[in-house]
């Protein structure tokens, strides 16, 4: 499914674990690191699109992950033409995106990159935030600059809420009756 200008509509996908550290995953029998993406099909909205590219690439269920925030528009990012394929020549130019930055709220043995038949990774691992851009192929590196500049605020934003461990209860806060006093 393309658009009129030859992208394919697509959701990339920014996992961050309790430290802040972001998901990277490595793609299979390649040398190449990346986040998470994938094409969202004919009457998928980008959110449901998101969940099912998460399920695939890494295994994460809605249950183990909040989405902290998106991109307000659409990020898109040119394919050069020797890596289009033949047939596809001339109406495919690349990808347009949202992006997704959602925090793990499961844990690192929830991920796994063996889901499909068809992996996508073969290795992950957590890295700074500001993962090093120069791993990036070059021709998305400007697209997840973006990406992760656009969503940083939504890391921040986090940051200041009062973190609670996973699994801990609720705080209940005890309100005596009328007439007794508080212990």
């Amino acid at each position: 499914m393309l658009d009129r200008e030859g992208f394919r509509p697509n959701v990339g996908i920014i996992i961050c674990n309790a430290k802040n550290e972001v998901f990277w995953g490595k793609r299979i029998r390649e040398h190449s690191w990346q986040f998470p993406q994938g094409g969202i099909k004919r009457g998928e909205t980008p959110v449901q699109a998101m969940y099912r590219e998460l399920y695939e690439e890494v295994g994460l269920k809605p249950e183990h992950v909040r989405i902290l925030g998106r991109t307000k528009g659409w990020l898109r990012y040119e394919v050069p033409m020797h890596w289009i394929k033949r047939e596809w020549r001339g109406s495919y130019r690349g990808q347009k995106q949202i992006w997704f930055l959602l925090r793990l709220v499961g844990r690192d043995n929830d991920l796994s990159l063996r889901t499909t038949n068809h992996p996508e990774f073969d290795a992950w691992r957590w890295n700074e935030y500001w993962v090093p851009l120069e791993s990036v192929i070059e021709f998305k590196r400007q697209v997840y600059e973006q990406a992760l500049n656009e969503l940083k605020r939504f890391i921040d934003a986090d940051r200041r809420r009062t973190p609670r461990p996973h699994n801990s209860p609720p705080i209940v806060e005890i309100v005596p009756e009328a007439g007794q006093e508080a212990a």
